[in-house]
């Protein structure tokens, strides 16, 4: 008899995308707007209230070609 187990886990990705296009890149205005919408989400998501401090990994910031990308993810064992 084997002595393993197995799970099955569905994976979701939440991502704000604020449009960077150069010459000009992303205003500071609409990153801190995209991030503070980021982290709201993020604290809902894992049940933390505004006082508690985020990991430091917590989202995670990627620069495409024309747009920065805010995201987190949460994975949540399938039925």
């Amino acid at each position: 008899m084997a002595d393993f187990t197995s799970e099955t886990v569905t994976r979701q990705i939440r991502r704000w995308i604020v449009p960077a296009a150069e010459p000009w890149g992303a205003a500071a205005a609409e990153i801190g707007k995209a991030w503070a919408v980021a982290e709201r989400a993020y604290r809902e998501a894992h049940g933390l209230d505004r006082e508690q401090p985020l990991h430091d990994d917590a989202l995670r910031f990627h620069v495409r070609d024309e747009a920065v990308v805010i995201e987190f993810q949460t994975d949540t064992p399938a039925p």
